[in-house]
């Protein structure tokens, strides 16, 4: 297949491009190479890519309307995975303009783009975030999400309710992803895990939020692309069994889904920084604080729906993951 994907020199979304291309995908990337973390790390996700066959990229923004739109028409793509987005909880709260760039109007220039050129599925991004205030667990599809508590929330939220009104007025088969605290090799600077390693080489505390008894359902990235690459593959149409007496948010009588994309085996904070300090053989000094504005006390994904339609089955542990991470920092940065 043709698939554009957005956000190609992102965590994910380069990950995503390797094993497309792995399989015989021709792959465009567009990605605007922001600056919200060191550009440095996205340039060589993206210098990986670039000699791979069948590969192509594109350097605009979501936002740009004519740069978008002129990369669909040259490519011309069959399918489309939308990963690229303002990203970050706590940013959220210091530049909310970049959020209603990215993620609504830019997502809105997608929906559009898709909708006029006949796009037989598009794959978004959303996040586990929009369960917001929710407090019973796991955290289900089928779970009111109206209580946002950041507005990278509310955005990812608004996303759902877009690609709904395009899946039901034009029949633009959507799905969206619920990602879970995505980790792994080439990930984000400004996650924890990457956070945590630079700070223990360099003999620098940590900051630990809700003095590391938050729990998280951290999921590594083998295991995020597999899951994507899935869901892509499964062109959602109306659900026969969805009863307008009683909707299920997770579904639609348009061809129209929303999933949780998680590892479904929640842990606590604290437990990943000791896997963490024995990969690395160091001791943490650790800055205990309180929850960070935003931030909810503990996620876990209830992955069945995407497990039922898909046959997902994430399957790596953190002591692997973690490892595989170290291995990939201390290569990286030659530390």
């Amino acid at each position: 297949m043709r698939v554009l994907v957005t956000g190609a020199a992102g965590f994910i979304g380069s990950h995503l491009s390797h094993r497309l291309l792995e399989r015989g995908d021709e792959v465009l990337g567009y990605d605007n190479l922001n600056d919200y973390y060191d550009p440095s790390l996205k340039d060589a996700r993206l210098a990986r890519l670039l000699p791979e066959r069948g590969f192509r990229f594109v350097r605009g923004a979501l936002e740009d309307r004519t740069a978008l739109e002129a990369a669909f028409d040259d490519f011309r793509p069959q399918r489309v995975v939308n990963l690229a987005a303002q990203a970050g909880v706590r940013y959220s709260l210091e530049n909310p303009h970049a959020y209603i760039d990215s993620n609504i109007v830019g997502f809105t220039n997608i929906l559009e783009a898709c909708r006029h050129r006949g796009i037989e599925h598009l794959v978004y991004a959303s996040s586990s975030s929009v369960y917001g205030a929710n407090r019973k667990l796991p955290f289900a599809v089928e779970d009111s999400v109206d209580h946002p508590v950041s507005l990278y929330a509310a955005t990812k939220k608004a996303n759902e309710l877009m690609a709904h009104t395009y899946s039901h007025l034009f029949a633009l088969p959507t799905t969206g992803l619920r990602f879970f605290t995505v980790y792994g090799p080439w990930g984000r600077p400004d996650m924890a895990l990457f956070l945590f390693t630079r700070n223990i080489l360099a003999g620098t505390p940590i900051d630990v939020f809700n003095h590391g008894h938050h729990t998280r359902d951290f999921t590594y990235i083998d295991d995020i692309v597999e899951g994507v690459i899935r869901t892509l593959d499964t062109v959602p149409g109306s659900d026969p069994v969805y009863d307008p007496l009683q909707p299920n948010p997770g579904s639609s009588s348009a061809p129209y889904r929303v999933y949780n994309i998680g590892n479904h085996q929640p842990v606590q904070l604290l437990r990943y920084i000791e896997v963490l300090e024995d990969c690395l053989g160091r001791k943490a000094e650790k800055r205990l604080l309180p929850m960070q504005p935003g931030d909810v006390p503990d996620t876990e994904a209830d992955v069945e729906a995407l497990r039922r339609d898909t046959g997902y089955s994430p399957s790596t542990p953190i002591e692997t993951g973690i490892r595989r991470f170290v291995d990939w920092y201390r290569d990286y940065y030659a530390t």
